[in-house]
């Protein structure tokens, strides 16, 4: 048996292994839809992913991690596979902040099957908005390398976690230690 979007259906009993990329109109125009069920979130220990295109040459797509707010900058050609490519950048950055190599690992893994659904928080949405002019203001400046845009806005202070670490790339180490712990 296969769901919606032609992949297999979960066994009975267990839920399926998937990453939500929860995404705005200008992604969806152009990268289309494996629409996520009514209710659906990702099974990974950070939660959803939010994403939007930049409109520069090349266009990129901005994604922001829900829970941690890392931003990870990824060329959006060819579209149909960026979500594909964000998993790519999600291991070179976790690798970059020195994450654990069986969080890393884990998360990975229930990153292989994605669906998109509806933004669901506007204020992961707004995180993303100011994380798109502070993008283009390092673009400005000559920075063009995007994995090192993400890493650099990756340090920036974000209002959302002003009451835990302050920044996306502290939260993401504080919630990979918080999540080893827990195991």
């Amino acid at each position: 048996m296969h769901s919606r979007d032609g992949g297999p259906l979960p066994r009975p009993g267990r839920l399926p292994v998937v990453l939500v990329v929860r995404r705005t109109r200008k992604f969806l125009d152009r990268v289309g839809a494996r629409n996520a069920a009514p209710g659906e979130t990702s099974t990974t220990a950070l939660g959803d992913w939010y994403a939007t295109v930049l409109f520069w040459r090349p266009q990129v797509a901005l994604f922001v991690n829900e829970t941690t707010r890392m931003p990870l900058f990824v060329p959006l050609a060819p579209a149909t596979t960026v979500v594909d490519r964000l998993v790519a950048e999600v291991e070179a950055a976790f690798r970059d902040f020195g994450l654990d190599s069986a969080f890393v690992t884990g998360e990975l893994a229930q990153m292989n099957e994605h669906r998109i659904a509806t933004t669901a928080s506007r204020s992961v949405v707004g995180s993303m908005n100011d994380f798109a002019h502070l993008a283009q203001a390092h673009r400005d400046s000559g920075s063009t390398d995007l994995r090192e845009l993400s890493r650099a806005l990756a340090t920036t202070p974000c209002g959302p976690l002003y009451g835990s670490h302050g920044s996306p790339d502290r939260e993401l180490v504080a919630h990979a230690a918080m999540h080893r712990r827990a195991q």
